[in-house]
């Protein structure tokens, strides 16, 4: 089991933002912003609202505990339409790969033009390499979001968070 690493609301408000520069530094166009539900949305408005363009969501459901893994499922929550667009496709972070190949399949299957990907965090075993990210990092990242969640589950173990 990796260590833990917790990540205050300021250093991730500087990553969201960096990640948002990173983008914009590479001069791509793009008419939408998707951000995975539940980690992806808050990096995914900054990003949308430095872009100027869209933001909408889809929900995906994979992890059921702390590096506890079940299928990917997708309930598709996008209200804007994707046929012919290109979408920048947003997480926190991506682990081995699976949600975020997934869902890009998922909207290539809708029809869109063309998809990038951009993470804040990317594990160095991930089978998935985003277009975009910032670091590279094997700890258990703990974002600000999920404190309370993470700590309970720690505490639920045995373990002193």
């Amino acid at each position: 089991m990796p260590g833990f690493r917790y990540i205050g609301w300021e250093e991730y408000g500087g990553l969201a933002e960096a990640l948002a520069n990173k983008v914009l530094s590479s001069a791509k166009p793009f008419d939408l912003v998707v951000g995975i539900s539940r980690g992806g949305i808050p990096v995914a408005m900054v990003v949308s609202d430095r872009l100027g363009v869209k933001f909408d969501t889809v929900t995906v459901k994979s992890y059921s505990g702390i590096a506890e893994r079940g299928s990917v499922r997708i309930f598709p929550t996008l209200t804007e339409a994707i046929k012919g667009k290109r979408v920048l496709l947003v997480d926190d972070l991506v682990d081995q790969g699976d949600t975020m190949s997934s869902v890009k399949r998922f909207l290539d299957e809708m029809g869109a033009k063309e998809v990038e990907t951009a993470v804040l965090i990317k594990k160095p075993w991930s089978e998935t390499h985003p277009d975009y990210f910032l670091q590279t990092a094997e700890d258990w990242i703990v974002f600000p979001f999920e404190l309370n969640e993470v700590n309970t589950l720690r505490k639920a173990r045995g373990e002193t968070p």
